[in-house]
């Protein structure tokens, strides 16, 4: 097993900042990250425009240059020359964390390969701060971020998860978050969700209900800006399936809810860490 430990300050090297901005409110921005912005030599911005409105407001001079997911192979060891000169730089996307749906875990890899230290400042996701309102189980949870885009991907993607136990976090594009919603609903029946828009925003907006209702009351009022869904996990009959009952017949109970016996087999297996070939046979008795 491979072991690495960074001893922070020990080198000569700089340092990569992951710097959260705010998701909506600039009043979200924490006195460290306006700190460390005004600091460091170097900012990688998603989109530097977007970026320099926030520096603008807290009078940040400090350079930007763009780093996201369309340029950072060409970008990339250009990032870390400037590190290894000893230079340090902050990494920030849009709104929220980087990495997290958006760009820099290819950049925090590098680093960490070539021995620079990370240090991540903790600050805004939407994710978690939509969560903790949206009155459905805070934890466990699970974060996909956004769905396939192909409907029959989604689909397949839902497919997968339906059984999971834990509450879901997607993000969506309002533009799609009907047919989304609609996806959902016929993959994991009408279970409770909470709907959020525009986060922290002035028209920040929850709506709490089953996946039916939250569909019904977009259709007579059309949304606009950033979505979240978060959709209460699997109920306990459902999960149930998976673990109460014997190999054999808990793939039989899938198959009974409406999934292929070759889904069904998979997914057991998974769970329960079984060879898959073992359990089909065991299930058609070969």
């Amino acid at each position: 097993m491979n072991f690495q430990q960074s001893f922070k300050g020990a080198k000569a090297f700089g340092q990569l900042f992951l710097v959260p901005t705010p998701i909506g409110n600039l009043e979200d921005m924490t006195f460290r990250a306006v700190s460390t912005l005004k600091s460091v030599d170097l900012i990688a911005s998603e989109d530097t425009r977007n970026t320099q409105k926030l520096l603008n407001h807290f009078e940040i001079s400090t350079p930007q240059e763009s780093f996201h997911d369309h340029n950072s192979g060409l970008k990339l060891s250009k990032m870390i020359d400037i590190l290894k000169s000893g230079k340090s730089i902050a990494q920030v996307s849009d709104a929220g964390l980087p990495s997290i749906s958006d760009p820099g875990h290819d950049l925090v890899k590098a680093c960490i390969t070539e021995d620079i230290d990370v240090i991540a400042l903790p600050g805004a996701s939407a994710g978690i701060t939509a969560l903790i309102a949206s009155g459905i189980a805070p934890q466990p949870h699970i974060f996909y971020g956004f769905l396939p885009r192909k409907k029959q991907e989604q689909l397949a993607f839902l497919t997968d998860k339906q059984h999971y136990p834990e509450s879901q976090i997607f993000y969506e594009s309002p533009h799609r978050v009907t047919s989304t919603l609609t996806n959902i609903l016929s993959v994991y029946g009408d279970r409770e969700i909470t709907f959020v828009r525009e986060l922290t925003k002035i028209y920040e907006e929850y709506r709490r209900g089953n996946i039916s209702e939250i569909v019904a009351s977009i259709d007579q009022q059309p949304i606009k800006g950033e979505c979240l869904i978060i959709v209460s996990g699997a109920p306990e009959q459902a999960s149930d399936l998976l673990s109460e009952l014997s190999n054999v017949a808990a793939v039989q109970a899938l198959i009974d809810a409406g999934e292929k016996t070759n889904v069904a087999i998979k997914k057991v297996a998974k769970a329960r860490q079984l060879i898959r070939q073992d359990l089909y046979q065991e299930f058609h008795q070969l």
